[in-house]
């Protein structure tokens, strides 16, 4: 596969708010919470770019995001580009109370539409 095609192929963006200081373990299940509930409406409502997201990789970036009002107006500019998201709410079984807004998954999408979101975000 040539850079340029996979450079527009769909990705996955799993943005974690820093201000809670998860554990790299909380973190990472809370990201995979996201990927799986984005992944399973992907299947559902656009099946095809699912299967091109599959076939290309499957590519997932997690970023950094500084607290919940930031995540939210993230989350609202991808819905209103009718972009997949899902918000991870947790159990609150371990490190924080339960309810507290964790994790965006934004995706599977066209590369260039998570890019126009997260470009000011840094790698979790």
């Amino acid at each position: 596969m040539d850079m340029s095609q996979e450079h527009d192929g769909p990705s996955m963006a799993l943005i974690v708010r820093k201000d809670l200081q998860l554990s790299a373990g909380k973190a990472a299940v809370q990201c995979s919470h996201a990927a799986v509930s984005c992944a399973l409406i992907a299947k559902k409502s656009e099946p095809r770019l699912m299967e091109r997201w599959q076939s290309s990789g499957a590519r997932k970036i997690s970023l950094a995001i500084d607290d919940l009002d930031s995540l939210k107006q993230i989350m609202g500019k991808a819905k209103s580009a009718g972009l997949i998201t899902h918000l991870v709410k947790d159990a609150g079984h371990t490190e924080i109370p339960s309810g507290t807004i964790t994790v965006l998954g934004i995706g599977p999408a066209p590369r260039s539409s998570i890019d126009a979101l997260t470009s000011e975000l840094k790698p979790y």
